[in-house]
């Protein structure tokens, strides 16, 4: 089948579902029901594999599956031999040492000879050596929380989103081990058949994430804060500027970027814009 890109992703759970509207804002028509374990995108050469995250790695390596989506720390923790090709901006977490909110911490020696509860033993071992900290580390497969209460370990490793898993089990985060996120990962060496392939997805998944991080901005101006307001705003290459019916005033039409989305807008204000739209990018091509 070197003319289809088999791709795995989680078969179930929050990194699925970002996988597939990833997947399907690529214009990938892709069906997924329930307890599908494979399917076929009906406008481009790819099969998607519905699979364990936790065993994505190993299918990966062992050349079943092409490439696919996992969350960075789990291809870490496997370590099955495959690229990292892209990071893909979801699914963001960390993992994180936490030790019980009744303990004083005192930095990292305070894991010197103690116990250590997490699923990520390889990571941990890791963080431990390179800051040569000798601790115990007791692996386990969940509930990794409960594990200083019920006096399994001292402290944990685990993932934390927002926090309130661990404040509710009586425990406090004190150390980032790891920063993580959804990556696109594939086969070490593929055919050039499925490369091309992959080359083509990556070029969609790169347009889409380049519309999520700008937006198309439009809005009228007097003529002499047109050469002001292009360099707050110069767009891709240079905004575009269309005469008004009232004479003295045009409209200028560009890009601007998400994260400084509204300082741009103050400082458009400032220089005399109004009318100011806001228009979400679908697709992004540069």
């Amino acid at each position: 089948m070197n003319n289809i890109l088999r791709i795995a992703i989680q078969k179930s759970g929050r990194l699925q579902e970002g996988s597939l509207k990833l997947l399907k804002d690529c214009g990938l028509n892709i069906s997924n029901g329930k307890d599908q374990l494979k399917t076929q995108a009906g406008n481009f050469p790819i099969e998607v594999l519905f699979l364990r995250d936790d065993d994505i790695p190993q299918y990966i390596e062992d050349g079943v599956a092409d490439a696919g989506i996992i969350g960075e720390n789990v291809f870490i923790e496997k370590q099955k031999k495959g690229n990292i090709i892209k990071r893909l901006d979801f699914s963001k977490c960390r993992l994180a040492l936490a030790i019980p909110r009744s303990e004083q911490y005192t930095g990292l020696t305070w894991f010197e000879g103690k116990n250590i509860a997490t699923s990520y033993p390889n990571i941990v071992s890791d963080y431990l050596k390179k800051n040569n900290i000798k601790a115990g580390i007791h692996e386990i497969s969940g509930s990794v929380e409960i594990a200083p209460g019920i006096g399994l370990a001292d402290a944990i490793c685990d993932i934390v989103s927002t926090g309130s898993t661990l404040l509710s089990n009586g425990l406090k985060e004190v150390e980032l081990v790891l920063k993580s996120e959804a990556v696109l990962i594939s086969r070490i060496q593929l055919e050039k058949s499925k490369q091309d392939i992959l080359d083509k997805l990556l070029f969609r998944i790169e347009a889409v994430q380049q519309a999520r991080n700008n937006k198309y901005i439009l809005l009228n101006c007097p003529n002499e804060s047109i050469e002001a307001i292009t360099n707050v705003i110069p767009g891709m290459k240079s905004p575009t500027i269309l005469p008004l019916g009232k004479e003295g005033w045009s409209s200028l039409h560009s890009v601007v970027d998400e994260n400084d989305f509204w300082e741009k807008i103050d400082q458009l204000k400032a220089l005399g814009a109004q009318g100011i739209l806001v228009i979400p990018i679908e697709k992004m091509i540069k």
